[in-house]
Parts: structure tokens; C-alpha cells; sequence
């Protein structure tokens, strides 16, 4: 088999097709909690706390010099990407416990009936049933 037919076959499953939809999904899904963190959530909780920006927060460790840029840690872009974690993370899990939900309201569906047995499977069956039979002593 050629690779080219070999990618073919991998390309088209199912799986990677609905794998490469969730990606998209998720990314699209990802900027949406991102604005609305950045875009609703944040701005109150900055005005609650003294009307700080979460983004400019941020501790020099060295001024600029020349061409030098100055070197900082950005703590404020790193609470803000913390929070957007947090709550994708709980809406994520909200969708899941919703979606498992729906399954167990989904009707049960009968198991299927066993395979009927061979007839060595039978008479095996009947065997093991005399000899778990308790044994009569002739009297």
C-alpha cells in the first residue's frame, strides 16, 4: 500500500474529521470565553479593586536602556489567562455533565438475547448438572 493511499484511508476516518471539527470548535470557543473575560468579567473586578487593570500589571525587573527593551513579568496577563482557564474549565465541565445527563435520560435499550448453545455446549451443560446432583446410596 502507497503512503498516498495510506494517508487517504487516515484522512477520511470519521475520527479525525470529528477530531479536526472540535479542534475548531475549541479554538473558536476559546476566543469567545477569552472575550468575555477580558471584556465583562474583568473590567468589574478591576473597578472592585481600585480600578487596576489586570493586563498592565506587571513588575519591572530591568528599565529600558537605549534599544533595550525593558525585561518585566507580566503577572496581570497570567491572572487574566488563569481566569480565562478556570472558566472555560467550568463550562466545559457544565457541557459534559449536560450532555450525561441526557444520556441517562435516553431509554434503555434491551440487551440482546445470548447465542443459543451448541449441542456440545448443551450436553456439557447437562453433564455438569447430574454431577452437581448429590449422589443416592443404594439402600
Amino acid at each position: 500500500m502507497s503512503i498516498v493511499q495510506e494517508f487517504k484511508e487516515f484522512a477520511v476516518k470519521g475520527n479525525v474529521i470529528d477530531m479536526a471539527v472540535g479542534v475548531v470548535v475549541g479554538a473558536a470557543f476559546g476566543k469567545i470565553v477569552s472575550s468575555l473575560v477580558a471584556d465583562v468579567i474583568m473590567p468589574p473586578i478591576g473597578v472592585l479593586v481600585g480600578g487596576v487593570n489586570f493586563s498592565d500589571l506587571a513588575l519591572t525587573i530591568r528599565e529600558a536602556a537605549g534599544k533595550s527593551p525593558a525585561v518585566v513579568i507580566a503577572y496581570g496577563k497570567f491572572a487574566q489567562t488563569v481566569i480565562d482557564f478556570a472558566i472555560i474549565a467550568f463550562v466545559i465541565f457544565m457541557v459534559v455533565r449536560l450532555i450525561n445527563s441526557l444520556k441517562k435520560n435516553e431509554a434503555p435499550t434491551e440487551p440482546a438475547p445470548p447465542p443459543a448453545l451448541s449441542k456440545e455446549q448443551e450436553l456439557l451443560t447437562e453433564i455438569r448438572d447430574l454431577l452437581k446432583e448429590p449422589m443416592h446410596k443404594p439402600g
